[in-house]
Protein backbone atom coordinates (compact mmCIF):
# COMPACT_ATOMS: atom_id res chain seq x y z
CA UNK A 1 0.00 0.00 0.00
CA UNK A 2 1.31 3.40 -0.70
CA UNK A 3 1.10 6.81 1.53
CA UNK A 4 -0.70 9.37 0.02
CA UNK A 5 1.36 12.30 -1.25
CA UNK A 6 1.55 15.00 1.12
CA UNK A 7 0.18 18.10 0.01
CA UNK A 8 2.51 20.87 -0.28
CA UNK A 9 1.53 23.78 1.93
CA UNK A 10 1.42 27.29 1.61
CA UNK A 11 4.03 29.71 1.64
CA UNK A 12 3.42 32.70 3.71
CA UNK A 13 5.49 36.23 2.91
CA UNK A 14 4.99 39.53 4.10
CA UNK A 15 2.42 40.74 1.90
CA UNK A 16 1.19 37.95 -0.20
CA UNK A 17 0.89 33.69 0.22
CA UNK A 18 2.38 31.65 -2.74
CA UNK A 19 -0.06 28.12 -2.61
CA UNK A 20 1.83 25.70 -4.21
CA UNK A 21 0.17 21.84 -4.07
CA UNK A 22 -0.64 22.20 -8.05
CA UNK A 23 2.99 23.24 -8.76
CA UNK A 24 6.43 20.90 -9.53
CA UNK A 25 8.96 22.91 -7.94
CA UNK A 26 8.28 24.32 -4.31
CA UNK A 27 9.12 28.10 -2.94
CA UNK A 28 12.84 27.68 -2.92
CA UNK A 29 15.99 29.84 -2.08
CA UNK A 30 16.55 30.51 -5.87
CA UNK A 31 13.20 32.08 -6.92
CA UNK A 32 13.87 34.39 -3.65
CA UNK A 33 17.26 35.44 -4.52
CA UNK A 34 16.05 36.11 -8.40
CA UNK A 35 12.76 37.68 -7.12
CA UNK A 36 14.80 39.77 -4.77
CA UNK A 37 18.19 40.57 -6.80
CA UNK A 38 17.02 41.66 -10.29
CA UNK A 39 16.94 45.08 -11.04
CA UNK A 40 13.93 46.65 -11.56
CA UNK A 41 14.96 50.17 -12.20
CA UNK A 42 13.16 51.63 -15.16
CA UNK A 43 11.13 49.06 -15.87
CA UNK A 44 7.50 49.29 -17.48
CA UNK A 45 7.49 45.31 -18.78
CA UNK A 46 8.65 42.05 -16.77
CA UNK A 47 8.49 38.62 -18.35
CA UNK A 48 8.83 36.09 -15.84
CA UNK A 49 9.69 33.08 -18.18
CA UNK A 50 8.34 29.55 -16.57
CA UNK A 51 6.65 31.17 -13.49
CA UNK A 52 5.26 28.23 -11.67
CA UNK A 53 3.60 29.59 -8.84
CA UNK A 54 4.29 32.38 -9.92
CA UNK A 55 6.62 33.67 -7.07
CA UNK A 56 8.90 35.71 -8.53
CA UNK A 57 6.57 37.94 -10.54
CA UNK A 58 4.94 39.00 -7.43
CA UNK A 59 7.64 39.42 -5.91
CA UNK A 60 8.75 41.91 -8.92
CA UNK A 61 5.09 43.64 -8.78
CA UNK A 62 6.09 44.32 -5.29
CA UNK A 63 9.15 45.61 -6.15
CA UNK A 64 8.03 47.67 -8.87
CA UNK A 65 5.24 49.86 -8.45
CA UNK A 66 4.67 50.80 -11.74
CA UNK A 67 5.26 47.95 -14.26
CA UNK A 68 3.37 45.18 -16.09
CA UNK A 69 4.46 41.95 -15.02
CA UNK A 70 3.65 39.03 -18.09
CA UNK A 71 4.32 35.38 -16.83
CA UNK A 72 4.79 32.72 -19.24
CA UNK A 73 3.98 28.94 -17.83
CA UNK A 74 3.91 26.14 -20.02
CA UNK A 75 2.33 23.49 -17.46
CA UNK A 76 -1.62 24.25 -17.26
CA UNK A 77 -2.05 23.45 -13.71
CA UNK A 78 0.94 25.39 -12.53
CA UNK A 79 -0.22 28.55 -14.51
CA UNK A 80 -4.02 28.03 -12.94
CA UNK A 81 -2.53 28.19 -9.46
CA UNK A 82 0.30 30.70 -10.71
CA UNK A 83 -2.93 33.14 -11.52
CA UNK A 84 -5.23 32.57 -8.39
CA UNK A 85 -1.83 33.32 -6.31
CA UNK A 86 -1.37 36.67 -8.72
CA UNK A 87 -5.40 37.28 -8.25
CA UNK A 88 -4.66 37.09 -4.57
CA UNK A 89 -1.92 38.67 -4.22
CA UNK A 90 -2.20 43.55 -3.50
CA UNK A 91 -1.04 44.14 -7.47
CA UNK A 92 -3.36 41.87 -9.44
CA UNK A 93 -3.83 44.14 -11.78
CA UNK A 94 -0.47 44.22 -12.83
CA UNK A 95 0.19 40.68 -13.55
CA UNK A 96 -0.85 38.30 -16.13
CA UNK A 97 0.41 34.69 -16.65
CA UNK A 98 -0.16 32.72 -20.61
CA UNK A 99 -0.63 29.63 -20.44
CA UNK A 100 2.47 28.47 -23.63
CA UNK A 101 5.53 27.98 -24.07
CA UNK A 102 8.00 30.72 -24.34
CA UNK A 103 8.93 29.22 -27.59
CA UNK A 104 5.89 29.77 -28.80
CA UNK A 105 5.09 33.30 -27.29
CA UNK A 106 8.23 34.83 -28.17
CA UNK A 107 7.06 34.48 -31.75
CA UNK A 108 3.44 35.86 -30.84
CA UNK A 109 4.05 38.48 -28.14
CA UNK A 110 4.14 42.04 -29.27
CA UNK A 111 5.47 43.54 -25.98
CA UNK A 112 9.21 44.25 -25.63
CA UNK A 113 10.60 43.84 -22.31
CA UNK A 114 12.98 46.37 -19.89
CA UNK A 115 13.29 43.17 -17.97
CA UNK A 116 13.00 39.34 -18.46
CA UNK A 117 13.85 36.94 -15.27
CA UNK A 118 13.83 32.75 -14.80
CA UNK A 119 14.56 30.20 -12.66
CA UNK A 120 15.20 27.94 -15.61
CA UNK A 121 15.53 24.07 -15.74
CA UNK A 122 19.67 23.11 -15.38
CA UNK A 123 19.88 19.51 -15.88
CA UNK A 124 21.31 18.97 -19.48
CA UNK A 125 22.22 15.88 -18.95
CA UNK A 126 22.41 12.50 -16.52
CA UNK A 127 19.86 10.03 -14.86
CA UNK A 128 16.52 10.77 -15.24
CA UNK A 129 14.99 10.61 -12.02
CA UNK A 130 11.58 8.16 -11.10
CA UNK A 131 9.53 12.13 -10.46
CA UNK A 132 8.24 12.76 -14.01
CA UNK A 133 7.34 15.78 -13.00
CA UNK A 134 9.84 17.44 -11.01
CA UNK A 135 11.94 15.77 -13.82
CA UNK A 136 10.58 17.53 -16.20
CA UNK A 137 10.98 20.88 -14.78
CA UNK A 138 14.60 20.22 -14.46
CA UNK A 139 15.86 18.98 -17.28
CA UNK A 140 16.84 21.18 -20.30
CA UNK A 141 14.37 18.99 -22.17
CA UNK A 142 11.59 21.52 -22.44
CA UNK A 143 13.29 24.16 -22.61
CA UNK A 144 17.14 24.28 -23.84
CA UNK A 145 18.73 26.44 -22.83
CA UNK A 146 19.66 27.98 -27.01
CA UNK A 147 16.06 28.17 -26.66
CA UNK A 148 15.12 30.25 -23.55
CA UNK A 149 18.77 32.38 -24.75
CA UNK A 150 16.73 33.00 -28.13
CA UNK A 151 13.21 33.92 -27.18
CA UNK A 152 15.11 36.65 -25.03
CA UNK A 153 16.74 38.02 -27.90
CA UNK A 154 13.51 38.49 -29.23
CA UNK A 155 12.02 39.85 -26.46
CA UNK A 156 14.18 42.13 -24.76
CA UNK A 157 13.90 45.54 -25.46
CA UNK A 158 17.16 47.53 -26.28
CA UNK A 159 18.11 48.85 -23.51
CA UNK A 160 16.82 45.60 -21.62
CA UNK A 161 18.12 43.41 -18.82
CA UNK A 162 17.34 39.68 -18.51
CA UNK A 163 18.71 37.55 -15.04
CA UNK A 164 18.50 34.08 -14.31
CA UNK A 165 19.59 32.28 -11.76
CA UNK A 166 21.72 28.80 -12.24
CA UNK A 167 23.90 26.86 -10.38
CA UNK A 168 27.65 27.42 -10.60
CA UNK A 169 28.82 25.11 -13.45
CA UNK A 170 25.44 25.62 -15.46
CA UNK A 171 26.04 29.31 -15.15
CA UNK A 172 29.30 29.17 -16.30
CA UNK A 173 27.97 26.91 -19.63
CA UNK A 174 25.15 29.75 -19.90
CA UNK A 175 27.84 32.32 -19.84
CA UNK A 176 29.38 30.94 -22.70
CA UNK A 177 26.52 29.78 -24.93
CA UNK A 178 25.09 33.42 -24.26
CA UNK A 179 27.62 35.12 -26.55
CA UNK A 180 26.15 33.15 -29.46
CA UNK A 181 23.10 34.82 -29.06
CA UNK A 182 24.86 38.30 -28.97
CA UNK A 183 23.84 38.61 -25.35
CA UNK A 184 26.47 40.19 -22.35
CA UNK A 185 26.93 39.40 -18.94
CA UNK A 186 27.08 42.46 -17.03
CA UNK A 187 26.18 41.37 -13.70
CA UNK A 188 27.20 38.33 -11.71
CA UNK A 189 26.79 37.45 -7.78
CA UNK A 190 28.19 34.56 -6.57
CA UNK A 191 25.81 32.79 -3.80
CA UNK A 192 27.11 30.53 -1.07
CA UNK A 193 25.38 28.72 1.17
CA UNK A 194 28.03 29.55 4.59
CA UNK A 195 30.78 31.23 4.48
CA UNK A 196 32.66 28.04 4.26
CA UNK A 197 31.17 26.48 1.10
CA UNK A 198 31.88 26.75 -2.23
CA UNK A 199 29.87 28.79 -4.28
CA UNK A 200 26.50 27.19 -5.22
CA UNK A 201 24.88 29.32 -7.40
CA UNK A 202 25.48 32.08 -9.68
CA UNK A 203 23.11 34.96 -10.30
CA UNK A 204 23.54 36.43 -13.78
CA UNK A 205 22.22 40.03 -15.55
CA UNK A 206 22.34 40.03 -19.36
CA UNK A 207 22.16 42.81 -21.92
CA UNK A 208 22.59 43.53 -25.71
CA UNK A 209 25.72 45.93 -24.75
CA UNK A 210 28.67 44.94 -23.67
CA UNK A 211 30.06 46.33 -20.03
CA UNK A 212 32.43 45.61 -17.54
CA UNK A 213 31.10 42.70 -15.19
CA UNK A 214 29.91 44.19 -11.87
CA UNK A 215 31.08 40.98 -10.23
CA UNK A 216 29.79 40.33 -6.16
CA UNK A 217 29.61 37.71 -3.52
CA UNK A 218 26.17 36.90 -1.26
CA UNK A 219 26.66 34.35 1.77
CA UNK A 220 23.21 33.43 2.68
CA UNK A 221 23.70 32.16 6.39
CA UNK A 222 25.92 31.48 9.55
CA UNK A 223 26.57 28.14 10.38
CA UNK A 224 23.50 27.66 12.47
CA UNK A 225 20.16 27.07 10.67
CA UNK A 226 18.49 30.10 9.84
CA UNK A 227 21.13 32.32 11.40
CA UNK A 228 20.99 35.05 8.05
CA UNK A 229 23.51 37.43 7.13
CA UNK A 230 23.20 40.72 6.78
CA UNK A 231 23.50 40.89 3.30
CA UNK A 232 20.65 38.16 2.73
CA UNK A 233 18.52 40.18 5.23
CA UNK A 234 19.51 43.33 3.39
CA UNK A 235 18.09 41.72 -0.29
CA UNK A 236 15.53 39.21 1.18
CA UNK A 237 13.73 40.63 4.52
CA UNK A 238 11.28 42.51 2.85
CA UNK A 239 10.02 39.45 1.39
CA UNK A 240 9.86 36.89 4.53
CA UNK A 241 7.63 36.51 7.06
CA UNK A 242 10.20 35.52 9.43
CA UNK A 243 13.33 37.58 9.07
Amino acid sequence: MTMPEKKAKPFYFKQFTIHQDRCTMKVGTDGVLLGAWADTESTAHILDVGTGSGLIAIMLAQRAAQANIHAVEVDQTAAGQARENMEASPWAGRLQVFNMAIQDYARSASTHYDLIVSNPPFFSGGTFSHNQDRNSVRHTVKLPHGDLLSAVRSLLSPQGRFCLVLPYIEGLRFQELSQDYHLNCTRVTEVMPTKDKPVERLLMQFERQAKTVERGSLVIQHKKRNAWTEEYIKLAGEFYLKM
